[in-house]
């Protein structure tokens, strides 16, 4: 390694980073590297709002979903590659800046994923991010002796797999595969990628670091949540732009900022680091959960949007409609956070009780729309989860007295 002063290295040889390697934060590299998925998932999330406005979440769900997974997936697996391999030096910079160029492709070919159903342009940027991955596991695989069949097992998996999209793609867009059958391929083609890592790890485990891993995904929860609050900033200023600020607006704009903030309060209860060290055996499930999560999030912040601009523009969403894109976001989000969050806890925080009459009554009160309308509705969800947060609060307050009491 170059001296302790030195920014610039040249050439590092790639071999696992320590476990237990101390004050392990998330690198600059790392945070830029998000920064091409935030325009991504703004990309998907305003064609999402676009579906939703025209009356058609349901199918708009669909692509959203698929094109989320490849967001996701990507992210993902650079996250846990670095976690156990970041050297830093110029050809890992090159090889990441490479992985980045295909995210803004990716990001690129959204709209016509979502409203053609044309997956061209999404699968060449997917595929040019494999191809900067598939070359970082090569790497790895030549420099670390030790991993080098878990690290080649990667290289492989990836580069098979890729091959697997693109027939895909070829198949469907040539019409030899019916259009039908297309979201079959799909799904099992994602099944395949998710067993990858499991089949990989089996020769040998990576050295991922528990606290940076966690600190990662904590991180991207962050830029989710912001995400909504750029899609519900969209809707605000369509609505000023028609001059239609009320009492709505005003309820909508509220209730969505303590809603989201909730959901912050909520994913950030417990240190998941510590528990992802002492049980890394659940990391598949703790990792893998959190797609439900992120795709919830992204998927509130379109439901937020149309419910703010529909103050200002006609939309062809009903109003239980509307009701129901920030609702059932809102319960699949609850629901997971718990999920994932019972995994790697010993001692878990939230009340499966309290959590599971939250989630019936979140996603029961948009058949209340028609009478307390959207902004209610809204209002009424932000209040069911900040009465959530509070019992949270007062469970761990009681759990500490009483642990105080008996000792």
């Amino acid at each position: 390694m170059p001296p302790a002063g030195t920014t610039i290295r040249i050439r590092v040889r790639m071999s696992a980073r320590a476990i237990d390697e101390p004050h392990r934060v998330s690198s600059q590299l790392e945070l830029l590297f998000d920064l091409t998925f935030v325009v991504a998932v703004a990309a998907v999330t305003a064609q999402f709002a676009h579906d939703i406005a025209d009356g058609h979440s349901l199918a708009g769900l669909v692509p959203f979903l698929q094109v989320f997974f490849a967001i996701w997936w990507a992210w993902m697996n650079f996250t846990w590659f670095a976690s156990s391999y970041d050297t830093d030096d110029v050809a890992y910079r090159l090889l990441t800046m490479v992985q980045m160029a295909g995210v803004l492709v990716l990001a690129a070919g959204v709209p016509a994923a979502a409203s053609r159903s044309e997956y061209g342009v999404i699968t060449l940027g997917y595929l040019v991010m494999r191809i900067g991955l598939v070359a970082q596991w090569l790497r790895a695989g030549l420099e670390d002796p030790a991993r080098r069949r878990t690290a080649f097992r990667y290289a492989g998996g990836i580069a098979l797999l890729q091959m697997g999209w693109l027939s895909r793609l070829v198949l469907v867009e040539t019409g030899v595969l019916p259009s039908s059958f297309g979201l079959p391929f799909f799904v099992c083609l994602a099944a395949l990628e998710l067993a990858v890592p499991w089949w990989a790890e089996r020769a040998r485990a990576t050295h991922w670091h528990p606290h940076h891993i966690a600190e990662r995904y904590g991180l991207f929860t962050i830029i989710l949540l912001g995400e909504s609050v750029l899609a519900a900033s969209r809707g605000v200023g369509r609505a000023l732009d028609a001059d239609a600020v009320g009492g709505s607006f005003v309820v909508i704009a509220i209730a969505g900022l303590i809603l989201l903030f909730a959901l912050w309060w909520l994913y950030f209860l417990g240190p998941a680091g510590d528990g992802l060290s002492d049980r890394r055996n659940r990391s598949y499930l703790w990792g893998y959960g959190h797609y439900g999560i992120f795709a919830a999030l992204a998927a509130l912040g379109a439901g937020l949007e149309v419910a703010v601009e529909r103050n200002g523009h006609d939309v062809a969403a009903s109003s239980p409609a509307l009701g129901y894109a920030v609702a059932v976001p809102v319960g699949v989000c609850l629901a997971l956070l718990w999920a994932v969050h019972v995994l790697v806890v010993a001692e878990p925080v939230m009340v499966p009780a309290a959590v599971l009459a939250c989630v019936v009554i979140v996603l029961s009160l948009p058949l209340a729309t028609p009478w307390i309308g959207v902004a209610g509705t809204v209002a009424a969800i932000a209040a069911v989860c900040v009465l959530l947060v509070a019992a949270t609060i007062w469970s761990a307050a009681a759990g500490s007295r009483t642990a105080s009491t008996s000792s």
